[in-house]
Order: C-alpha cells, then structure tokens, then sequence
C-alpha cells in the first residue's frame, strides 16, 4: 500500500482518498496498484455497496499522472518503468470502468490525464465550482491516453478533436456537455453527500442532490467547433480556426502551434480508430501502443523535460516547424505489439 492513498471503509462504502495535495494528488505508479487492490479487495465485499472516491485539498482532485521517475529512468536509457507504468495504469482503469458496483467520484480542482482516468470512467462523476478538466497530453508529448481517446471519441460533435489536440479546460458545465462527467454539486456540499452515501449505501442520493449544471461556453461554440475541425489535417485546422475571431479559436490556435505535432497526429489517429462499438479496452489497448514506444521514439522526453523538469516551456519537437508528421511514423507507432499488447 502507500502512505498517498487513504483507503477504508465507513459504514456501506469503501473510500479511497488521494493524500498529496501538496503534488496536486499526482497520480504514482504505486498509488494506481493500491488503488486497483482496494477495489478487488471490495468487489466481492457484501458489507460494501458502493466506493467513493476523493482527494485532499482543494486545488487538485489529481493533476495527471507523477511521471518524474519514468523521465528518470528513461533518461537513463530504461523504457521499462515507463511500460510498467502505463500498463499497470491502464488495467486499473479498465477496473473502475467496469467495476460491478457504483463508484462515486468527486471531482474538484485540477482533473488532467491519470485524473480523468481514475475519475471519469466511473459510474456516478461529480464536478463543483473549481473544477478545471482537460487532457492535455499534446503538451508533453503524449497522446491522452488512461481511456481518454474513449472520452474524447464519444464527445458531441468535433468537440473531442478541439479538447485532444489542445488541452483546452473545462470547467463544471463544460465537463458535462463533454460526456466527462454527470452531475454538479457545490464542493461544500460534498461532505453531506459522501455522509449520506456512507450511511445508506444509496447511489440515488448523488441526483437526488445534484444541481443544474452551469452553462457550457463549448456547447455555445458548436458549431464554430464543428466547422473548424471537421478536417483532420491539422494545417487546415488551423486555417479554419484563424476564421474565427472568437476567444476560443484564437486559444485553440495558439495551442496545437505549441504542441507535438507527432501527439496531435497520432491524438486524430486513435479518435479516428475507435468504432461506435468499441469500449475502454480497445480504447486503453490503441494508446498502450503509442505509450509502448514513448520514451524511445517520441516527443515524450523532451515534453516532460520543457514542461516539468526545467519549465522553460520551449519543447524541441521532432517535427518542430510543420504540422504534417509521415503517416508512416504514425502507423508504426500504432501498430500492434504482437507479444508484448495490453492484457487485462
């Protein structure tokens, strides 16, 4: 187990509790075993009827995953931590997706990346006031991943497209009309909710206290979002967004101008591979293969190193200066691992 989750059970619910604030409840590879464990522990469980799970503080429910020492040792020419990592990770998503019982999430603050993907996959996704939701993987030379393309393939319209390629973050009402999350509660009704859940074990008291939804600024920019990526080539994306003279468009630019352009092909390619069929598995299964290779043959290190470990927010791409990368280096970095493929 590990000192950064407090697990327990109070009365009909199993808790877990992320317990870095200071990090932002970074999520490490530690943390998603005991977390995975805490859920088969109480799968079988009749005492618990269903999990909530939360987090300390109030600027993060999780910031994304604590992914320091797969730079560390990738620097070090080790691509195995990073592999262990994501695929312990994947599989425990996989879990909360199709765990039998309810899981309630509480969703405040920061909810980037590993955050989405202990959060919103889950049955019953709760977001307050603070809440501030993205995948901004792009960023950092990742693809979003932890069943993000899932998420984000599912999204009304284009939306998926604008929020993989450019990190953009949604707050509470946002989030919702995303497919990200399902109710709205003001965080200081938190506490009497998760009480409530623990003492009767009933899921049906989350809608029973849950609010109207804020308004959306992306569902009132539809249409503008359609319009803009209804292309997947990223070069007319971003001519169509210099069309549009609204806030967002100009953020959206300036965005996919700042990231990974090897991300943001390979980001289209995953949406694109997705059927309407398809669920998490085959969602975790396509970004295992990117991640598979992202220490060696990615932007994945320098990102980190730009983003994280020096902050001097001035990534070296592979592809810098064009945003067409050879569908050839895209296809082999997507490609099936034969042996080595996510199992669940």
């Amino acid at each position: 187990m590990t000192e950064d989750l407090h697990i327990r059970t109070e009365g009909r619910a199993g808790r877990i509790t992320l317990t870095r604030p200071k990090a932002l409840n970074a999520l490490s590879h530690p943390m998603a075993l005991a977390l995975e464990a805490a859920i088969d522990l109480w799968r079988e469980d009749p005492a618990v009827d269903l999990v909530i799970l939360d987090a300390e503080g109030e600027r993060a429910f999780c910031a994304g995953g604590d992914i320091a020492d797969v730079y560390r040792a990738g620097k070090a020419g080790d691509d195995t931590a990073g592999r262990d990592f994501w695929r312990d990770e994947y599989r425990m998503n996989a879990k909360l997706a199709e765990y039998p019982k309810p899981i309630i999430a509480l969703m405040q603050g920061f909810v980037m990346g590993g955050g989405v993907g202990i959060g919103c996959h889950v049955s019953h996704r709760v977001v307050g006031d603070t809440t501030q939701m993205s995948m901004p993987e792009c960023g950092i030379g990742l693809i979003p991943d932890v069943g993000g393309t899932l998420l984000l393939a599912r999204a009304p319209g284009q939306l998926g497209r604008l929020l993989g390629l450019t990190g953009t973050r949604m707050g509470a009402g946002d989030a919702i009309h995303a497919g990200f999350a399902d109710h709205y509660l003001p965080e200081a009704e938190w506490p009497a909710l998760i009480a409530e859940l623990c003492a009767t074990g009933d899921p049906g008291r989350v809608a029973a206290r849950a609010l109207m939804a804020p308004a959306s600024p992306l569902a009132e920019a539809a249409a503008g979002i359609d319009a803009a990526f209804s292309d997947t080539d990223i070069a007319q994306i971003v001519d169509r967004l210099e069309q549009h003279p609204e806030p967002w468009a100009s953020d959206a630019r300036k965005a996919i101008l700042r990231n990974s352009p090897l991300s943001m092909g390979c980001t289209l390619d995953l949406l694109g591979a997705l059927s309407p069929t398809d669920g998490i598995r085959e969602a975790l299964t396509n970004e295992f293969r990117f991640t598979y290779h992202a220490v060696a043959q990615t932007d994945f290190l320098e990102g980190v190193r730009a983003q994280i470990i020096d902050k001097d927010r001035t990534p070296r791409w592979r592809h810098a200066g064009t945003l067409t990368v050879p569908a050839e280096e895209r296809q082999a970095l997507l490609a099936p691992l034969g042996p080595s493929e996510l199992s669940f």
